[in-house]
Parts: C-alpha cells; structure tokens; sequence
C-alpha cells in the first residue's frame, strides 16, 4: 500500500469489545501496509448524522492527526457518503472506513480470475452510492423549453460506466457460478462428499488443510491471507472418498457487499456434508469470533449442516487453558503445525458424516473380478479375504454408496452390520 502514516479511529458506543474492535482495526490496517501513528477510542449513545463524532472528538482527532502527519484516517465505522464528504473537510486528510479497508486488502490478494471479479464487483458495489456531484437535473438533454442543459454531466458519466461494469460482472460471476454447480454436481455423481473449512480469519484453517491433505496452500499470520478457495482429496480412515475444502475467513461486521459478491465461492459451503470450524484457542476474543462466524453461517443458509469445532493453535495452549476448552461430543482439540489431534480429527469427521454411512460387509467376489477387488481396497479397508476355487470371500468397512454399487454390479452379500 504504501502508506507511510495512519490514524486508525473507532467508534463503538459503550460496548465492551470495543478496544478488540479497535485492536482489529489496527490489524487490518497494518494487514494493508498501513503504518499505525495513534488511535482514538469514542464511546457515545448517539452519533452525529453528519460527522459521526460530536464536535469536541472531532477537534481532538483533527489535531492529533496534525500533531503525527498522518496522511489517512480509518474509521472503525461503515460511514455514509455525507459523513465520509464532511469528515475529509473537517479533518483535511483523507478517511476511510472499515469497509473500504476490507475490500482494500481483498483487491490486494485476490489471485485467481474469478477472486478478482468477486472483489471487483464488491467495490464498485461499494463506490457507486458513493460518488458526489450535482443529482440529476442536468445528467439530460432537456425535451422541453428551458431544460436544454450542455448534456450529460461527469457525475452521471461515472454513475453509468459503473453501472455497465456492474451488470457485466454480475454476467460473468453467474458463470462461475454455473461452473461451479456443474463442478458440485460432478461430484455428486461420483459420491465425493464433501468437508468444508470455516472459520474466524487468522485461525489457521489453511494450515490445517495443509496438515490434512498435505497440500501447499499460503499460509500467513496476516488476516485474510486466503481468499482463493481450494479443494483437495481427504484421507480418511475409511478410505471413501472426501474432499476438504479450504474457504475465505470470516470477520466480525464482514461488508454485505462482500457477502454478496464471494456468494459464487461461498456457495461450496451449501453442498457440504459436514463443516470444521476452526477457532483460534490461543485467542482470548474467540468467543466474540465464534459468535460472528454462527452469525454469517445464518446468513448463507448453512447454519443446519453438521459441525465439528475444532480447536486449533493447541501447541500455544498452556495445561490450565487446555482444561477450560470445551469437550463435548463436537469438540476437537488440534494443533495443524505440530500435528497433535490430527488423526483423532481425522477419525471424527469419518464418523460425522452420516450422508454415507460405513457399514461392514461380507461379499463374494468372482477370481475373476479384481476390478471389484480393487474397489475395496481403494474406497474402503479391507479385514480379511478368503480364497477358494470358486470364489473370493472379503469382509470390508465401506461406505454405504460402494456397498450399493457393488450391488448394481451383481454381486451377492453374505451378512453385513
């Protein structure tokens, strides 16, 4: 970014978490390439319309950011476009609120096509309310004596390349959608279920995805390192195939622009048989993330699908925090970097997903038949296996889905559980 100065500003009224908000804003900020030079915390029961602060805190912000140089003021606010006008007027230096930085930062580390599209489509979403001018008396042509204006104004100019933009993206994410509904439904066909990541950002989930699927996705302690959604084969236990998917990280007051434009991607969580969400536990805020991620699981509609909570960043627990950690049946605790608890996670999510339930079977199996054979042993485990001269006795563990096409293949079931 470039910044050499900034002074991050947050306005919660009267909450307790204000100073985590703030502390995340500072986050962020640095996130960006923002150099942190002063912050100033305003608790009030009611905001002003026009500038957000009451006239004293305006004052104190105005010199405090004369007094560091700073050059850009971030608000922990989503500001209208009247506040953001008349705040850059009093405090001549340039503001932004939380949700410029977000899609800022977005903009920055979106590396595939469709991230950039995604993110694209969210700041002009987010711009196109937000450009000043006159209205639209003179946007026109007059039709009529006394309304022959000199045409159309810059204003409108802008307001109607952003809006072309805007229907062109929209066309073009509704393909990735598509494509991606035909990925989904690929897998379908080929019984993959499928297990997705979610979580607070920060809390390790590409680490974990690395540390379950050997993948080599970034990983980074800055937020919103990941926003390029990955999938990988899962190696569970009972050896049926699975796919963990790796997501975008959530955040507390996350813009609806955002929500809206990374639907497309966000959509993978729909078709998930089972969710993994992933918290910090070294994290003292976790409670207050936690409830921000339930919050937008709400709000995408998956809030129902089954869940396992996994506990990450265990290795930076000490004992007396290990005990205070939830540990009911949902609970697992791990940590991805030193790989304590993974194969009981591993374990748990075989178990959890109840889609395709394992079952434990005996077959009789043709000499012949060793595409058959080789099924067991690729998408199940086998427990033993007899030999005759007419036939191949084997008992398995497999999910229900080869059970079933073993059985459109001909072939006869002994006894199974």
């Amino acid at each position: 970014m470039g910044w050499e100065s900034s002074l991050a500003w947050g306005r919660i009224p009267g909450r307790p978490e204000a100073e985590d908000s703030l502390h995340e804003l500072r986050e962020l900020a640095q996130g960006a390439g923002a150099r942190i030079v002063g912050s100033l915390l305003q608790r009030s029961p009611q905001p002003d319309p026009a500038t957000l602060l009451g006239r004293g805190k305006l004052n104190e912000a105005r010199s405090a950011a004369h007094a560091a140089a700073a050059d850009l003021i971030i608000f922990d606010n989503d500001l209208t476009p009247t506040q953001l006008r008349n705040l850059e007027r009093e405090l001549d230096r340039r503001v932004i609120d939380r949700t410029q930085l977000i899609l800022d930062i977005f903009a920055g580390r979106a590396r595939s096509r469709e991230g950039q599209l995604q993110v694209e489509l969210a700041q002009l979403n987010y711009r196109l309310p937000r450009l000043g001018g006159r209205g639209a008396e003179l946007s026109r042509l007059g039709g009529g004596i006394g309304t022959r204006g000199p045409g159309e104004q810059q204003l409108e100019v802008d307001r109607r390349r952003l809006r072309a933009r805007i229907r062109a993206l929209d066309a073009a994410i509704e393909k990735v959608r598509r494509q991606r509904a035909l990925h989904r439904a690929r897998r379908r066909d080929h019984q993959f279920l499928t297990v997705a990541l979610v979580g607070y950002t920060n809390a390790g989930k590409s680490t974990l995805f690395n540390a379950l699927t050997s993948a080599s996705v970034l990983t980074s302690a800055r937020l919103f390192a990941t926003l390029d959604p990955t999938v990988r084969a899962l190696p569970v236990p009972s050896r049926r195939p699975v796919l963990l998917s790796d997501t975008v990280g959530f955040i507390q007051k996350l813009p609806p622009h955002l929500v809206a434009a990374f639907r497309a991607t966000l959509e993978e969580l729909e078709d998930a048989s089972l969710l993994l969400h992933v918290s910090d536990a070294s994290d003292a805020r976790h409670e207050s993330q936690d409830s921000a991620v339930e919050g937008l699981l709400e709000t995408l509609k998956v809030a129902s699908t089954p869940r396992l909570h996994v506990w990450n960043k265990l290795d930076l627990v000490d004992p007396s925090g290990r005990k205070r950690l939830p540990a009911g049946p949902r609970d697992v605790p791990v940590s991805a970097r030193t790989g304590e608890g993974l194969e009981f996670l591993l374990a748990r999510i075989d178990d959890s997903l109840a889609e395709d339930p394992l079952i434990e079977a005996e077959v009789e199996l043709s000499p012949a038949d060793g595409e058959s054979l080789a099924l067991l042993h690729r998408s199940g485990v086998v427990l033993s296996t007899g030999y005759d001269e007419q036939r191949v006795t084997v008992r398995a563990r497999v999910c229900k889905s080869v059970w079933d096409r073993l059985q459109r293949a001909g072939q006869k079931r002994v006894s199974g559980q």
